[in-house]
């Protein structure tokens, strides 16, 4: 069974929402393309979403360890900060919701 959270719940079970939860959930890290299979997608998936990613300027290559690239959330982007923002909204909302019901 796949592990659901809260933030796909909200805005869709789909390859590219899960490469952008993943990257937001370690936004001060940066990540090679293996690490980001982490999220649930396939090799296949993730090379055809990251090209569309990096040039929506959504993520941004970090640096180069050997052949490896390595991709962050870019954070100076309009529409990743707002992407992070529902992230955290979301978590917060929810997080409330469940501490009443803990405490009702």
């Amino acid at each position: 069974m796949k592990e659901t959270s809260v933030f796909i719940d909200y805005v869709g079970d789909n390859p590219r929402m899960r490469i952008l939860q993943y990257l937001i959930e370690g936004r001060e890290l940066d990540y090679t393309l293996t690490d980001m299979l982490n999220a649930g997608v396939s090799w296949g998936t993730l090379n055809s979403l990251i090209p569309k990613l990096l040039e929506l300027n959504i993520i941004v290559k970090t640096r180069k360890i050997g052949r490896a690239t390595l991709y962050k959330i870019n954070k100076d982007n309009v529409i990743s900060r707002k992407l992070i923002e529902l992230y955290d909204k979301i978590l917060v909302e929810e997080t409330e919701k469940h501490l009443i019901k803990m405490t009702a």
